[in-house]
């Protein structure tokens, strides 16, 4: 019985063995892998499955999703379409039955941007021939874009669309920077012109300069906006849309016009000189924005794919939002924070403000204007003011704030002034005033434009001492300073009268209808007539530019030999002296009054929340000297000195432009006999 029962456990044993073995030696088999699940599911994370729908070949080096499918769509083989061997399957894509335009013309576009991106044994060593890649990448977008069956606004929430709008910017940013550096920059005869043509191989090329670049040259490069990253900078300000960003490097860079002649900075590839002496007393931001637009102009799809030929547009994204292709609206590209930190970044300003504040070489002796855009005679002009040992650099954040914000964009251009604050507070009022006034009737002679008539000063420090003297009426007051101040030979300069005259007699500046003074001592300061500030007063060298105003006849009366000029440099109060709160004239400029027609407003900062308003101060500047009766705002800030940086003035800065949009300007009329007076000397 127990025979029976062994036996029979071994013929069990056996079956399952035979089993086992059957079943390992079929395991490689398909009927076994048919008994397995055909799909499997696993959850994806949201960062995958993000990547997985955007990823593309410029995100991460292999072809889009959607792109994948329209190839197995159609038959062909995914690693036939790999770099090295695409050229066979983009002729057998264009050539598939089967495949709707959108996905087929999309596809195309990346595979010809694969193409252009690989490295150059995949597409040949010649120079043209990766222009051509980026070409055709570009022409394949712009036909999906505007003739697929669907227009882009029925396109306008799905993320293809947008890929290939970013496919389409980076072609026309790529080939134009080749087209640019290898051909255009050489072409000198086409220097200064809006409309020109360029042969490229079978391409042709047709130009327009929509943009008003600087000193209407053509640029020394072309820097991809977004290629640069800035430190310094909170926000980086653009406009999504169509078209390349780029900053445009002009030959006109005076902004830095007392640098040696060995000092130059370097933008992408180029160097550009800084030594150029300006011709006026104002220039353009050297380093514009602008967007480039490659347009083709046919009718059909047929036309489009054999066209050899297309508009090169470069736009400015300040003056124009947007452009109209094939009968529909489409918003530009635009970038607005890049030329400008571009140009900050290279300036030297911060150097050079110390050299001026103390009188050294490579100083700046005369107030210079920044103009951050060309002169546009519709939109109203906001004039920056630095304070004490400073520069343009000093409204970094504030200027690029005001430029990222569309309402104000539209509406204001900004102008930014560079003074030396080693110079008197009067002299230096008279000296900016006489420059904007130059400037002024130089780019609107009749004073009726919305530039001239709506002009808002934003001062900060000194620089809002300076834009309170701006806006104010001074007749005898000045004069009965000087007449006082032990400083000042009145006698001396008895013969000087009408020399005088625009430092001591003056009206509200032409055209300013609104102030904005930040941190400002219109009241002086204790600080500037004590310990630190003292000594470093005690350092610092007027130039002789300051007696230069009043020409021949001053060196005349004073028989002036250097040494005597030197001497009476060294009695007159430089910018430092006239913050001090016991200056005879700080006390006399402080009491001039300001006309109604002008609104002014008042930020102030204070260090600490707690305590009486009237006994706090920034660290250098006490509420009571910053403090305006008859402001039409006044906004209190804890924060130090330099509060115009801070994102609550920033944000009040705008509040009140925003407010100011739409309001009636100030009536054209003939400039004041005052400002004639000034403008002539």
């Amino acid at each position: 019985m127990a025979g029976s029962r062994t036996l029979r456990l071994y013929k069990a044993l056996g079956r399952h063995v035979i089993a086992a073995t059957a079943v390992s030696m079929l395991a490689g088999c398909a009927v076994v892998r048919e008994l397995q699940p055909s799909v499997i599911v696993r959850s994806m994370a949201p960062n995958e499955y993000v990547a997985l729908r955007r990823g593309d070949i410029l995100g991460t080096g292999r072809l889009s999703v959607a792109s994948l499918q329209t190839i197995h769509g159609a038959g062909l083989d995914e690693q036939a379409c790999a770099p090295t061997t695409s050229t066979a399957c983009i002729g057998a894509l264009a050539a598939a039955e089967g495949i709707a335009d959108e996905p087929r013309l999309s596809t195309l576009a990346e595979l010809w941007l694969q193409r252009a991106v690989s490295p150059p044994a995949a597409i040949g060593p010649d120079d043209a021939a990766a222009v051509s890649a980026w070409l055709e990448a570009a022409r394949h977008a712009y036909a999906y874009l505007f003739f697929g069956r669907r227009s882009p606004g029925e396109r306008a929430f799905e993320e293809r669309q947008t890929q290939v709008r970013d496919w389409y910017n980076f072609a026309v940013q790529q080939s134009l920077m080749h087209i640019f550096r290898a051909r255009v920059r050489q072409a000198s005869a086409v220097a200064g012109e809006s409309a020109w043509a360029l042969r490229l191989e079978d391409w042709t090329l047709r130009f327009e300069l929509r943009a008003q670049l600087p000193g209407g040259a053509m640029p020394r490069d072309l820097v991809p906006a977004p290629s640069l990253a800035f430190q310094g900078l909170r926000s980086a300000y653009r406009r999504d849309g169509f078209g390349a960003e780029f900053v445009a490097v002009t030959d006109d860079h005076p902004e830095t016009p007392a640098m040696a002649p060995e000092a130059h900075s370097n933008f992408g590839r180029q160097t550009i000189r800084r030594n150029s002496p300006p011709v006026t007393g104002w220039t353009e931001m050297p380093t514009p924005n602008v967007t480039a637009v490659f347009r083709f102009d046919a009718q059909t799809l047929d036309g489009l794919l054999g066209a050899r030929e297309l508009v090169v547009g470069v736009h400015d994204p300040l003056t124009e939002d947007h452009l109209t292709l094939h009968g529909r609206r489409v918003p530009l590209a635009g970038n607005f924070t890049a030329g400008y930190g571009l140009w900050l970044a290279h300036s030297g300003f911060n150097e050079q403000s110390l050299r001026s504040l103390f009188g050294r070489e490579r100083g700046i002796e005369h107030p210079h204007l920044y103009l951050m855009q060309p002169f546009d005679p519709q939109r109203r002009v906001i004039v920056m003011l630095h304070g004490l040992a400073s520069s343009p650099e000093a409204w970094v954040n504030v200027a690029n704030e005001l430029l990222g914000d569309e309402q104000v964009r539209r509406n204001f251009q900004i102008w930014q002034v560079h003074y030396p604050t080693n110079m008197p507070v009067s002299a230096s009022h008279a000296a900016i005033r006489q420059l904007l006034l130059a400037a002024l009737r130089h780019f609107d002679p009749n004073h009726e434009t919305p530039a001239s008539r709506g002009l808002v000063l934003i001062g900060h420090s000194m620089g809002g001492m300076i834009a309170r003297l701006m806006v104010s009426t001074a007749d005898e007051q000045l004069w009965a300073w000087a007449s006082t101040d032990p400083r000042i030979d009145l006698d001396r300069l008895a013969d000087l009268r009408s020399e005088l005259e625009p430092l001591l007699r003056f009206q509200p500046f032409q055209g300013v209808e609104r102030a904005i003074f930040i941190a400002a001592p219109h009241r002086g300061t204790a600080v500037a007539g004590h310990g630190l500030a003292r000594w470093v007063s005690g350092l610092i060298r007027l130039p002789l530019t300051l007696l230069e105003a009043f020409g021949e006849a001053f060196q005349a009366r004073t028989e002036a030999s250097a040494a005597r000029l030197h001497r009476l440099l060294e009695r007159i109060p430089n910018g430092i002296d006239q913050l001090d709160e016991n200056d005879p004239f700080v006390m006399a400029a402080s009491e001039l009054p300001i006309p109604d027609r002008v609104t002014y407003h008042s930020i102030i900062a204070r260090l600490d929340a707690n305590g009486p308003l009237a006994d706090s101060n920034d660290g250098l500047v006490p509420y009571r000297s910053a403090h305006l009766d008859g402001a039409a705002s006044e906004k209190i800030i804890v924060s130090g000195h330099s509060v115009q940086e801070s994102s609550a003035s920033i944000l009040e800065i705008r509040r009140i432009l925003r407010e100011d949009v739409g309001k009636p300007l100030l009536p054209a009329s003939n400039l004041s006999p005052a400002d004639a007076a000034a403008g002539a000397s």
